[in-house]
Parts: C-alpha cells; sequence; structure tokens
C-alpha cells in the first residue's frame, strides 16, 4: 500500500513492540501511583506537591505518552481489521487520531498547569 491512513510504519513487528512496551510502562506507572497514594497523607496540597516533583511529572508524561501509544496502535488495528468500506475506516481513523491528540494536549496543560 501506498500513502493513506492504512499505510503505516507502525505495523506487525514495530506495532506488537509498541503495545508490549508501552503495556509495561502503563503496569509499571500504576503500581507506583498505587505505592504512592497508599504512602500518601491524602491531602490536596500534599498530592498536588508530590505531582509537582520533577521526575514524578516525567513520569505521567511516560505514562501519558505510552497510554497514547497504546491506544492509537489498538483502536487503529481494530479499525483496520473491522471497519469498512474503506472511506468509514479513514474517517474514523481520522477521529481516533484527533481524539488522540486532544488527549494528549489536556494531559500536558494539565502538567504544566500544576507548575505554576
Amino acid at each position: 500500500m501506498t500513502g493513506g491512513l492504512t499505510a503505516s510504519r507502525l505495523t506487525g513487528l514495530r506495532a506488537w513492540w509498541v503495545q508490549r512496551v508501552s503495556a509495561a510502562c502503563l503496569l509499571l506507572f500504576v503500581l507506583f501511583v498505587l505505592y504512592s497514594f497508599a504512602r500518601s497523607t491524602g491531602s490536596y496540597a500534599a498530592w498536588r506537591s508530590w505531582v509537582a516533583d520533577p521526575g514524578v511529572t516525567l513520569a505521567f508524561g511516560v505514562f501519558f505518552v505510552a497510554l497514547v501509544g497504546h491506544m492509537w496502535v489498538g483502536l487503529r488495528d481494530v479499525l483496520l481489521d473491522y471497519a469498512r468500506p474503506a472511506g468509514v475506516r479513514n474517517a474514523l481513523l481520522v477521529a481516533v487520531a484527533l481524539a488522540l491528540l486532544a488527549l494528549a494536549i489536556w494531559a500536558v496543560a494539565i502538567l504544566v498547569r500544576l507548575h505554576r
């Protein structure tokens, strides 16, 4: 295939690796957050200062990159396999891409706002 949304460099083994590595990142982050919440005092001020820590902010950033990558590969594969005809599939792929872009922008806005 040439051009279009269905032709991607993120297919086959690369997509498989993105799914596995991103899933591992997501799991590690969730375990880290659960451990941190179990140790926290529970106040909003303590939570905000914890998230504002540069290391935690970086971890949240990596989490959202992994989340968006994981969602893109998974949803794209489902749409490529089951959405017919090609026009509908391409429209859905664009909608998913825009929604994931909006999610990424929203996450960055939240992390930036926490550092003000």
